[in-house]
């Protein structure tokens, strides 16, 4: 599964890392709707992707900040 892996890459990286791809996938998804809104965006199925990779980044980060305290 494309996903469940895409979890284990998030889950070995450290909080730093993760704030990194955080600021990356909310940069993508803000470029994605300005294309969207100028309708020069194709897949438009992308936008619901980078959603739901942010959650999973957020995610991750709320866990392993719980496992820290």
């Amino acid at each position: 599964m494309k996903t469940k892996k895409y979890v284990e890459e998030l889950n070995a990286k450290s909080a730093a890392e993760l704030n990194q791809e955080l600021v990356a996938a909310k940069k993508e998804l803000f470029n994605l709707r300005f294309q969207n809104a100028t309708n020069q965006l194709d897949n438009t199925s992308r936008i619901k992707e980078v959603r739901k990779n942010i959650a999973r980044i957020q995610t991750v980060i709320n866990v392993k900040s719980k496992a820290e305290a």
